[in-house]
């Protein structure tokens, strides 16, 4: 099987690739159709209807406050004191309305978001998980990056501050409503004279409100746009350095037998100056905006009542009326300046969905991966005639860019066979692996494999799980299917009798256990499982000749009906395979 290079273009994932060319209300429209039209559709909008509810009823008593404000300041006006007292019981009364409202409907918001993003964490684990599609994103050009920070943090602000926004956006619309109507019957017509020309601006409180809003939103957009852009690089800027402190933590022996501290340490600075220019960057924009946003809420507090003083003054309002006035004023004003109060938090906002859409984007692409340099076909189970068998028709194994790694391949290894697969460093032996796990689509061709029940991958660096050493051996297998017996015998012979005291003891067992150790427990699942078929990738490299000798020899006594398919160099491994393949490198 030559290996030989490709010069034909390719650029796989291009179509896929994460682009904020699409709008952000066309992202944040397509997250809240996969949850509301999904499969939790139901429970998703009975909670969004349970908030709506209740923030009508809300605004309800919001509109009878404005009411109550009226009919107190007359009451103090006129000095009745049986009125003055009855308002202060209604107050009582609205006011307990008013916090057990908001309570429920914190409550009910708490749960729409939580449930929200549990839906989209498992959504996203998922497709990430589907398919090998976690390995694949390491070789698509332009996917999102650091998709564990993006499930665990971005997915929180992108659902939390979803419902926040829609809650306030639909209160600020309703309120509005609400109170438009209201000031503009308070607030009458305006009488304008210039010379000879008079005319009346009738509820002129209305259209100042406009003016404010209007000129306070301009201001606002012009003002804090920068943020927008501030707030997604930090957000990168963060996760980058949150990977280094992570790479360095799971590297730590390699630094620091090398004593490399003080080059990760200028490593981790530079990332987290990276992070503080972006921070400045974004607090700049923040105290500009800050300067338009107090000048704006302090005159808010004079602004309507000397609009409307006039009136008042003439004797054509009473005191409660003013103040009526001010109140609807400030209601309408609040409505309107919903986009102004919020702006910081919508920018900031914006880059958490713009993170999610852009992992999801990455998974869609990984699940095309292929299609422009052409895609391997792997087909699973037995022959027409029952026989299993692995079979290589027409292989061709490329790189993500295109580049061929394998062509010419058509080969067919029978059950129980025994084939060393060697050739030099580069000439795509993992890789075939990969492609026949199916985790690697880049090629043509095709592949016949067993059933993936039949079939156990041995890596060089075997995984073990976080948990008990007992799962850590019975894995990718539940614990429970193995007895404490069993486990001990597979222990014992491959050659870790000292473990079999420790089966429910939980530690960072890729820590504690040499990779010789790891490499040595990995048999130790084989010999539980017993896989039809197995694969070894330098499964043995940290195993000194005689651990090497005595597990190998397992294929010819408890695992002498695997098929097994091995890569390796170390020497005396061919005496363990019935015949080998070898990978040349192309001429090219």
């Amino acid at each position: 099987m030559p290996a030989e290079r490709s010069t034909a273009p390719a650029t796989p994932g291009e179509e896929g690739e994460p682009t904020r060319r699409e709008g952000f209300l066309r992202r944040i429209g397509r997250l809240a159709a996969l949850y509301f039209n999904g499969e939790e559709k139901g429970r998703a909008r009975l909670l969004a209807a349970g908030v709506l509810i209740l923030t009508l009823l809300q605004i309800a008593i919001q509109v009878r406050f404005n009411l109550w404000n009226r009919d107190f300041f007359n009451a103090l006006e006129s000095r009745d004191r049986g009125a003055f007292f009855g308002q202060m019981g209604l107050f009582l009364v609205l006011a307990g309305a008013s916090m057990a409202t908001a309570v429920f409907q914190l409550y009910v918001r708490q749960l729409l978001q939580l449930h929200w993003r549990r839906w989209l964490v498992m959504r996203l684990q998922r497709q990430w998980l589907e398919g090998g599609r976690h390995y694949q994103l390491n070789f698509l050009e332009g996917a999102a990056d650091n998709p564990d920070q993006r499930m665990s943090e971005n997915t929180r602000w992108a659902t939390a501050m979803a419902v926040d926004m829609a809650v306030g956006v639909i209160t600020s619309v309703l309120m509005l409503v609400s109170f438009v109507g209201i000031l503009w019957g308070l607030s009458g017509p305006l009488h304008i004279a210039f010379g000879a020309t008079e005319f009346d601006i009738p509820g002129y409180m209305v259209w100042a409100a406009l003016l404010y809003a209007g000129i306070g939103s301009g201001l606002t957009w012009l003002i804090g746009r920068p943020m927008v852009e501030a707030n997604i690089r930090r957000n990168q800027a963060e996760s980058d350095h949150r990977f280094a402190l992570l790479r360095l933590r799971e590297s730590s022996e390699g630094v620091a037998l090398i004593r490399g501290e003080r080059d990760e340490e200028r490593g981790l600075a530079r990332a987290f100056d990276h992070v503080v220019a972006v921070m400045k960057d974004l607090m700049r924009s923040e105290r500009n905006l800050m300067w338009l946003t107090s000048a704006y809420g302090m005159l808010l507090t004079v602004f309507p009542v000397l609009v409307a003083s006039p009136r008042y003054f003439a004797g054509a309002i009473t005191l409660g009326v003013l103040m009526q006035i001010a109140s609807a004023f400030g209601e309408v004003t609040k409505s309107l300046n919903w986009f102004v109060d919020n702006f910081p938090r919508i920018a900031d906002w914006r880059s958490h969905v713009e993170r999610v859409m852009e992992l999801e984007d990455s998974f869609e692409a990984a699940s095309t991966a292929g299609d422009e340099t052409g895609t391997i076909t792997v087909e699973e189970g037995p022959l027409p005639d029952g026989r299993e068998v692995l079979a290589f028709h027409d292989l061709q194994i490329a790189h993500a860019d295109g580049n061929v790694v394998i062509g010419e391949a058509n080969a067919e290894i029978q059950a129980g066979e025994k084939v060393l697969i060697v050739g030099e460093s580069g000439t795509g032996k993992s890789t075939l692996f990969r492609a026949i796990a199916g985790l690697w689509p880049w090629g043509s061709g095709t592949i016949r494999v067993p059933e993936r029940s039949h079939m156990m991958f041995m890596p060089q660096r075997p995984y073990l799980p976080l948990g008990t050493l007992r799962a850590a051996v019975a894995y990718p297998a539940a614990a429970k299917n193995f007895s404490d017996a069993a486990l001990i015998k597979a222990l014992e012979t491959a050659g870790l009798p000292h473990l079999a005291t420790r089966l429910d003891e939980e530690e960072r067992w890729d820590r504690i256990l040499s990779l010789g150790e790891q490499q040595r427990l990995a048999f130790a699942r084989l010999l539980l499982q017993r896989p039809r078929w197995v694969f070894m990738d330098e499964a043995t490299a940290a195993l000194d000749e005689e651990n090497q000798d005595r597990l190998m020899t397992l294929f010819r006594e408890d695992l002498a009906e695997s098929a097994l398919i091995s890569i390796g160099h170390r020497p005396g491994l061919d005496a363990y395979h019935d015949r080998t393949l070898t990978l040349v490198r192309g001429a090219e």
